[in-house]
Order: C-alpha cells, then structure tokens, then sequence
C-alpha cells in the first residue's frame, strides 16, 4: 500500500491566496500543509513583464492581518515591490510549504475526506482547497497554427520586454488589461504596433478629483455579492476594465493611441499564411468601451450629486478617433508584421481533480468557495464572492470565511470519533 502522510488540511497552490488560507489555518492551530509547482508567488515573479505594475491602488492590498506597507497608498507598486510585498507577508508566520510539488491527483477516499498525489509524496487529508487560479493553461487559438512560421507568435505569459520581439511590426491580439498595457509597453518604446480590439470595457483612472476605484469602493460596489448582482453570469465571464497604474495610472483610450500611429483592427477571426482576418466590429468594440467609461462616470456624478460631494467638474467626455473603414483582412508581409503578441486570456485546468465539483462544462461550483462534496474547498477565482475575490482587495475576507468552514468542520469530525 502507498504510504500516505495525514494533514487535516491540503491546500493547492501557494500564491496569495493559498498562504491566506495558511495563515488563519495556523491561527486556529489545524495542521496542514501547502503543495506549491513552482516556488511561492511564481506568477508573481515570472510570469509577468519588466515594466509590470499593480492596476488597482496600492491601498487594496489587504493580505490577512498584513494591509499595504509603503508610504504611497494611492500609487501602483510595480513588480519586484509586489513580490517584496508578498515575500514579507510570507514572514510574519511560517507556512508549512512544499515547493516544486506538482499535484497529480486527487481523489476521494473511501469512508471521507481525500487522497492527494503529488511529485513528492501522497498524502491523506481530511479536507483540500484548491488556491490554483485560473491562469494554467494560455489561450492561443486553434488558426493559429495556419499562420506562416516565419511569423513570430508569443503569449503575453513568455513577454518581459519589446527587445524581445523581432524587428518590424507586432500584432497584439487583445484588449483586456495585459494586451492594452503591452500594446502600450512597445509603443512607448517606438515599436510599430498594431491592435486587434475585442469587446473589453475600460474605466476613466483619475476621475473629479479621486481614482475612480477610490470613488467606486466608497460607494459600496465592491461590497456587492455575486448573489446579489442584478447579472451574475455576466459578472463572472466580463473581462476586467482596461487601464493602468503604469507611470502613476492613467487611464488607456485606444482612440488616442490610433491618433499616434498604432493601428487598429476588430476581433481577429482568422489566420492563413502571412494573413489575417477580422471581425467588422472595431467601430462596435470602441464605442462599448467608450459607453462603459462613459457610464462609470455617471455613476460617480450621480453619487457626488446626491450626496452633495464638494469636487472638481471634469470635460465630457469626446471621442478624439473614428475609424474610417472597417478593415477586415491585413497582409502581415505587406504590412511589415513579424509577430503576433497573444493576450487573450488562460483557461484553469482541473484536469487532476477527480472529485465530483464541477458543472457540465468544467466550471467548479461552490458557494462562497465552499463545494457540496464535503471538505472541498476554491480559492482566488474572480467573484468567488465579490468583484474583489481573486484579488489583493478581497482575499482576507474570503480566506477568513473559508477557514471558519473549514474549522467547524473539523470539529464536527472531532465530536463523530469521540
């Protein structure tokens, strides 16, 4: 028979929200152990570029018992200061951490709880969280293999700087937070960049006087549950708002960006030899993100209005670029295009999770993180509760509830055996 070491608690994954989950575990003095692939915080510290920062304000990092430690709240702390951030949380207890540890399986086990197969020992558990996120596997689509290999492609996971990319112009595919952010790292570098707009919404940065997150927060947005969101499905699948804390923050409008010499495209829908094709939907894509930051600073307006809020009167809003033509198919010999910069996105794969706690296309299903099977626990998914779940803003809370189950039920294995 293997042999199987016995933790109350597995957890897996060992970001920030898989140590949250360590930390209040070790207050309540249940053992258990954190299995991690990499080193702690590798996303963190590898996959992300050079000139990497946090979008949202510092003060939003709320790790448990451990808020933002530097002098300037409302700035962006930029890569190595994250993973300095983390690193000193990490020191304030000790986290009972497995590194370079691959799960491979896990199972239930006959009469409850669970088995855990890894690349350096199983183990036997009576209850698993699983802190893994959702960025295992990049997505690059299928037609991307009918491009010409004499085009360079990349994902936004292996990008770290525009030296990188070869000589001539890129294509970056995508709008969500990264694409927009290295669409913007080449062009401040003087690379010939060229953009594929998808539908991703933006917000204004700055806004009447405050960050426009500042004004949101206030306003009781970011309390809001997913159960109480008036479109759950759609909260859970929307691409984040687009912007940055690049240089200060500021907000990005591709529309200004055209008028400096980065083209733009619709939603890439194919590729064959050196062309590309799109979508007819550019013109759509710029005006939804345009009514979506249009619509945060009614938002803001109306609250600074009924609350009688003394603050400085902002210009309305114009659109400084239209595009004169829909372009739907491109050249990349032609057009001087060497690579394609994919940013669209991850998938999480669970493909090592045999327990029964997913849904029929492979989504986990929980309550506040919490599984029906028994003992079975996510963590760090976006809106596992509220919009700041799977980040720095609303680990603490979720990892504190998490916890609090995981602690009663302990004790109810207690009273059955005693």
């Amino acid at each position: 028979m293997t042999h199987r070491e016995h933790k109350s608690v597995v957890i897996v994954g060992g970001g920030q929200a898989g140590l949250s989950v360590s930390y209040y575990l070790s207050r309540e003095g249940l053992d258990h152990v954190i299995l991690e692939r990499h080193k702690k915080f590798h996303s963190w510290r590898v996959n992300r570029w050079d000139t990497f920062c946090l979008v949202t304000p510092n003060w939003q990092c709320r790790l448990p018992d451990f808020p933002y430690q530097g002098t300037d709240p409302e700035g962006f702390m930029v890569k190595d200061e994250i993973t300095d951030y983390l690193d000193a949380f990490a020191e304030t207890f000790n986290p009972p951490i497995v590194e370079n540890c691959e799960v491979t399986k896990i199972t239930k086990r006959a009469g409850g709880g669970y088995l855990v197969d890894s690349s350096q020992g199983n183990y036997s558990t009576d209850q698993v969280v699983i802190a893994t996120g959702g960025y295992d596997n990049p997505i690059v689509p299928p037609y991307a293999k009918n491009l010409d290999p004499s085009i360079v492609q990349m994902h936004s996971v292996d990008y770290r700087r525009p030296e990188q990319m070869p000589e001539g112009g890129t294509l970056v595919v995508g709008t969500g937070q990264s694409g927009v952010q290295l669409m913007e790292d080449m062009h401040l570098k003087g690379r010939n960049v060229h953009l594929a707009v998808g539908p991703a919404p933006r917000s204004p940065r700055m806004y009447r006087g405050r960050d426009a997150t500042d004004w949101l927060y206030e306003m009781g947005h970011y309390h809001m549950t997913i159960d109480k969101h008036p479109n759950p499905e759609h909260a859970v699948s929307k691409t984040n708002h687009y912007m940055t804390g690049r240089d200060g923050g500021h907000e990005i409008d591709l529309r200004k960006f055209a008028n400096e010499g980065v083209s733009l495209y619709g939603s890439v829908s194919g590729m064959e030899g050196t062309k590309v094709q799109f979508l007819p939907d550019l013109e759509t894509n710029l005006d939804d993100a345009d009514d979506s930051y249009v619509g945060i600073r009614k938002v803001i307006d109306d609250y600074i209005a009924k609350h009688n809020i003394d603050a400085p009167i902002e210009p309305a809003f114009e659109k400084l670029w239209q595009p004169e033509q829909e372009i739907t198919e491109i050249d990349c010999e032609k057009e001087g295009i060497t690579s394609i910069l994919w940013a669209i996105g991850f998938r999480p794969n669970y493909g090592w999770i045999e327990v029964d706690v997913f849904d029929d296309l492979g989504r986990p299903v929980y309550q506040r993180g919490v599984c029906k099977e028994e003992g079975f626990y996510f963590i760090g998914l976006g809106w596992l509760n509220t919009w700041g779940s799977g980040r720095f803003l609303g680990i603490d809370e979720d990892s504190r509830y998490l916890v609090d189950a995981i602690a009663n039920k302990a004790k109810a294995n207690l009273r059955a055996v005693s």
